[in-house]
């Protein structure tokens, strides 16, 4: 059972009898599933907004600039200076003047440069194995810290795919809700918030109080009634959040202004104009819901964009994906601040490796996971910091490198959660969250 099958609404009746089967099995999980070592620290941070541009982002294009390198090593690219006087690629002229907000890391070391097994890296903490599958970093965060209100607490803009892996061995209550529509696109609806056409708030309401003079009359033949007292508890999670004002406003676009999604670059296009497939529409109003699901009480949402993948012409992918990509950056990283949800906010922008030093015979870059740069702001991370170094070409790190296991450790023990700490898989293993990783004192303020 997947959380987009459990979440339909009026899959069993208008209520959805499968929306309270998720609140049964994250009630479920919670005992199931228990810690074997580890204590709950302090959370410096409540959510995280992840934007992962999936294919291998380009470095040496954006926030690792060679300029005094080769032609053939540093590309056809500029730099920009930046508010801190250091310099990003000239691709990224708004970040660059937000960027005493954020931490751009230089030195992040991955595994191996296959999108498969590196995506899940990424997303997970381990490499796969044929014996255990590891649950993704969102599905440990639901599971560890739980609800913060009705809305779930780990959803995805607006879908994920396969290499990200899944829930592992922990309970499939704790996998993304996909929105499953693009919030940029024409035809943006969130099909899993939505009550039926044919049935009414009204008729809703009728339904549930006679579902609840069945159950009465069930009690009266009920010998223990604990059963059904602990089902109307799910039912009643499941009613208030199909019924929710907050909760189904935070998936609109409605109410925000023109000069917000502006903010985000949603008037900014690519070389070829908005229409090609380097250059995907949608990332601007993508953030924005993420900020609103942010203000509503979601923990952990992944926003994905673009096709990084530039074997071919890095030029071209540059300047179609880069401009919408500054423009998003910086407005999300501007708008969290003037909300007062950059401190407790964790916005981290992702890719599962990086590219090749040297520009290939076809103009494009191949993969390179021993040294990339990834972007962080908010959430505790020290502001205004260019935190380690790659070396003349950007082949290996200089100083300060950043294990991928160090950093997903760091971003846990801002949330709050010991990522040292164990977890019962198949109900006897113990599993560290993330094995070897270490907290990266100089990444947080």
């Amino acid at each position: 059972m997947n959380r987009r099958t459990v979440l339909q609404a009026g899959s069993l009746g208008a209520l959805g009898l499968s929306m309270g089967d998720l609140f049964r099995l994250q009630a479920a999980d919670n005992k199931a599933f228990t810690q074997a070592s580890g204590a709950k620290k302090e959370a410096k941070a409540l959510s995280v907004i992840q934007l992962h541009l999936g294919g291998g982002f380009q470095q040496q294009e954006s926030f690792d600039p060679k300029p005094e390198a080769p032609v053939e090593i540093r590309g056809q690219f500029g730099v920009t200076k930046t508010k801190t006087g250091d310099h990003l690629s000239d691709n990224f002229p708004r970040t660059a003047k937000v960027a005493d907000k954020l931490s751009i890391i230089r030195s992040v070391v991955g595994k191996v440069p296959d999108h498969g097994i590196a995506t899940y890296h990424l997303f997970t903490g381990h490499t796969p194995t044929a014996v255990i599958d590891f649950p993704q970093m969102g599905s440990v965060v639901s599971h560890e810290l739980g609800k913060r209100t009705e809305m779930p607490p780990y959803m995805m803009i607006p879908k994920k795919h396969g290499f990200m892996g899944g829930t592992g061995f922990l309970s499939s209550a704790h996998g993304p809700f996909e929105l499953g529509s693009d919030p940029g696109g024409r035809s943006y609806q969130v099909r899993d918030f939505q009550i039926p056409k044919n049935v009414s708030i009204e008729r809703l309401d009728r339904r549930q109080t006679a579902r609840q003079i069945i159950e009465q009359r069930i009690r009266k033949l009920e010998s223990d009634p604990n059963v059904l007292n602990t089902m109307d508890g799910f039912y009643k999670d499941a009613y208030s959040l199909l019924t929710s004002p907050k909760a189904r406003a935070a998936f609109s676009l409605d109410d925000e202004s023109e000069a917000m999604k502006q903010l985000y670059g949603s008037d900014v296009v690519g070389l070829k104009g908005p229409d090609n497939r380097y250059h995907p529409k949608g990332l601007a109003e993508r953030l924005i819901v993420a900020r609103r699901l942010v203000e509503a009480g979601v923990r952990f949402v992944t926003v994905t964009y673009g096709s990084w993948d530039c074997h071919f012409d890095v030029k071209r992918s540059t300047l179609d994906q880069m401009p919408a990509l500054d423009a998003a950056i910086a407005g999300m990283v501007t708008d969290l601040d003037q909300r007062g949800l950059l401190d407790s906010t964790i916005f981290w922008v992702t890719s599962e490796f990086g590219r090749t030093p040297k520009i290939n015979k076809d103009a494009g870059r191949d993969h390179h996971a021993r040294c990339y740069s990834m972007l962080i702001a908010g959430g505790g991370f020290t502001r205004g910091q260019f935190y380690g170094a790659s070396d003349a070409t950007g082949a290996e790190p200089a100083r300060d490198a950043a294990p991928l296991e160090d950093l997903l450790h760091t971003i846990y023990h801002q949330l709050g959660i010991d990522a040292s700490k164990e977890l019962l898989a198949f109900g006897t293993r113990p599993i560290e969250i993330i094995k070897g990783g270490k907290l990266v004192n100089g990444l947080i303020s």
